[in-house]
């Protein structure tokens, strides 16, 4: 039993207690009576299938005979006691009655869906027609055997000529089907097809009579006129048969379609009658609850059958709930499962719809593995360059950059990158050795002298050097030959090297403090490439087979597409094939919804709830304001405006959070 059936009668079944306040009968006949009646109703489950409910009927129905077939005999206690019996049967009943007629609908929807992609797709319906084609030949073929056997003509392989065919096969009119067509299309039966065939004649002689030139222009277009027109009906008889495929799956649509609105019809009607089933089981008064219980079990009996709660035929509750559970649904389902069988409204078989891949997958798959192995020397090679590349990948990009990162969080830097402290302070230490002698050769410091120029130079002055160069340009040649322009050149020079190594050991100094930062933009890309490619393996696998979040993205495109139905329903409500609406009065706000409108509205909503209990989270906030939403739509107690109203509210509170306009999009709708 769907969820949406046990939801709507659940509390139904509650409503239905034993008697507590009648007195207690005298031990006797009655008393055993009342007992056989108590423990039957102890006996019966929530949910009764059909044929415990008709054995429950009939346990009924053979105590009433022994109690001279008077419901009404016995006391108040054991009418009370049948009373309850009744209302729990019923509610069974109808419950088994509701979830029939709504596997019925959904099963037929289901299948129109699946014509509706076939027909949707020239690709698709050739496919379709090339799955299909053993079984048509199949029946061409016993079509063939059946004509030539009742007319008693002996088999012979010149009969399946295409002029002995047509000999045995005549037709009145060649655009009209024949008997052979019709075995190849069956719902050509019932849906013949009519093809024009565009003709063409050439110009008269009255139209070449004017003069030479425009004789031939004439004729040169009445040519080109007449060969696009054959070329045209050429194409149009190589595409005879995917066209006709194609209407075959428009009939099975429209055939199916006619089914489903037919059981929502009822589902609706079955619907609307809960309001009269709670009344009986709450009204305290026998009598009138009786009544009651009686009119709701002769009207289950008609919507049943096809026909109104008006066409219901006041008769005991006995007998209506027998009649249902023992001819009426059980006759009714057999009767649906021989309609979609005899007329093949459903899919073809599993075996039909896989024999061209087992057909041509085990050639293909030994073709290929003979391909693999004559190449196996370079798809060996291929195969350890694609080992090497991603273990180099994974070692040296990923587990090398990471290692570093460790390591420099670690170690705290300590290692200079471009220059090491003892090249700094050897350069340094090397300059002022050359600047002190200097000093103290030409300029004679004596020690304190000495100390504070040794000052001076660790902070990068050299003023002494420098004004001893100044005084041996003055004469260039002769302070190169004999004086210290030589030594203060290399003093100077000396300087520079000791300024780029000071720079050096900064530059050093930065990068030091960005070490970690450069270690992780280097694995950035690795991380990247690894999380892109993790989220497309995920997607494949989770996405691809719709078991991702909120049930992936095409569980999700399907309920956007069942919102969007939902509310054209509301707003454009069907007309029923049975009963007329007047336009305005199936718009009006507050106007009750049709029977047929509110089928099709509780088969689009069991698919929401079907949805919220398998794909949603359980005990999450969102499954549970979800199921809440779809309580308020299954309510038949609200009119259409207030469905609205929930329907709105449902956009905005889930539309977001289950991404249902990008699961359109991404779901293949657009």
């Amino acid at each position: 039993m769907s969820s949406f059936v046990s939801d709507l009668t659940v509390d139904l079944s509650t409503r239905v207690v034993l008697p507590t306040s009648v007195p207690p009968t005298p031990p006797g006949t009655q008393q055993k009576d009342k007992e056989a009646l108590r423990s039957i109703f102890l006996n019966l489950n929530y949910h009764l299938s059909v044929s415990e409910v008709k054995e429950c009927l009939e346990t009924l129905q053979t105590y009433d005979n022994e109690r001279a077939g008077s419901f009404d005999a016995g006391d108040d206690e054991e009418q009370a006691l049948r009373r309850a019996v009744l209302g729990k049967v019923a509610v069974s009943l109808y419950a088994e009655a509701l979830d029939t007629f709504l596997r019925e609908a959904s099963q037929a929807e289901t299948e129109r869906e699946w014509w509706n992609d076939i027909e949707r797709s020239r690709t698709n319906v050739l496919y379709y027609l090339l799955q299909t084609l053993p079984s048509r030949l199949l029946d061409l073929l016993h079509t063939i055997l059946a004509t030539l056997r009742n007319r008693g003509i002996p088999l012979q392989a010149s009969l399946f000529t295409p002029s002995s065919l047509r000999r045995l096969f005549p037709s009145t009119n060649i655009l009209r089907p024949n008997a052979l067509t019709v075995a190849l299309f069956p719902h050509l039966h019932a849906q013949p097809y009519s093809i024009a065939f565009s003709t063409t004649s050439f110009p008269t002689t009255s139209s070449f009579a004017t003069s030479p030139r425009e004789s031939i222009a004439s004729a040169f277009r009445a040519g080109v006129t007449s060969l696009a027109t054959l070329v045209r009906t050429a194409l149009a008889i190589v595409a005879l048969p995917i066209e006709l495929t194609k209407g075959e799956c428009r009939y099975k649509q429209q055939e199916l379609e006619r089914i489903r609105d037919a059981r929502a019809e009822i589902l609706g009607r079955l619907a609307e009658m809960r309001g009269l089933l709670a009344s009986a089981l709450e009204e305290s008064r026998h009598e009138q609850g009786l009544q009651k219980l009686t009119a709701f079990s002769a009207g289950l009996q008609a919507v049943t059958q096809g026909e109104g709660p008006a066409h219901a035929r006041s008769q005991d509750a006995l007998e209506a709930l027998h009649a249902v559970a023992g001819t009426v649904l059980p006759s009714h389902v057999e009767l649906h499962a021989a309609d979609i069988t005899t007329r093949e409204l459903q899919r073809p078989s599993r075996l039909t719809l896989l024999w061209p891949k087992l057909v041509l997958l085990p050639p293909l798959a030994l073709y290929g593995l003979r391909v693999a192995y004559a190449s196996r020397a370079p798809l060996e090679d291929m195969a350890r360059d694609a080992w090497a590349t991603l273990r180099g990948f994974w070692e040296g990009w990923l587990l090398g950059p990471v290692h570093e990162i460790v390591r420099t969080v670690r170690a705290g830097g300590e290692d200079n990158v471009i220059i090491t402290r003892e090249s700094v302070r050897a350069d340094l230490e090397s300059l002022e050795r050359m600047t002190l002698s200097l000093a103290q050769e030409k300029l004679g410091f004596d020690a304190a002298q000495m100390e504070a120029l040794s000052q001076q130079i660790q902070r990068g002055d050299l003023t002494p050097v420098m004004q001893i160069y100044e005084e041996d340009i003055k004469s260039p040649l002769k302070s190169a030959v004999a004086g210290t322009l030589l030594r203060s050149l290399f003093i100077q020079v000396q300087k520079a090297k000791v300024d780029i190594d000071q720079a050096l050991a900064g530059i050093d100094k930065l990068l030091k403090s960005q070490e970690l930062t450069f270690a992780f933009v280097g694995v950035a890309p690795s991380l990247a490439i690894v999380y892109a490619l993790g989220g497309y393996l995920r997607g494949l696998w989770k996405g691809g087979r719709g078991k991702g979040r909120y049930g992936g993205r095409k569980k999700r495109a399907s309920v956007w597409l069942t919102m969007r139905r939902i509310e054209r329903l509301l707003i454009a409500q069907p007309k029923s094939h049975h009963v007329s609406h007047d336009r305005a009065e199936r718009t009006r706000e507050n106007a009750p919804i049709p029977p047929l409108t509110a089928g099709l509205l509780l088969l689009s909503v069991s698919h929401l709830r079907t949805y919220a209990v398998r794909h949603l989270p359980s005990n999450s906030r969102v499954r549970e304001g979800f199921l809440e939403d779809v309580v308020d739509l299954e309510d038949p107690a609200l009119g259409r405006g207030e469905k609205l109203r929930v329907l709105d509210r449902m956009w905005k509170s889930w539309g977001e959070v289950l991404g249902w306009g990008r699961a359109a999009e991404d779901g293949g709708l657009v």
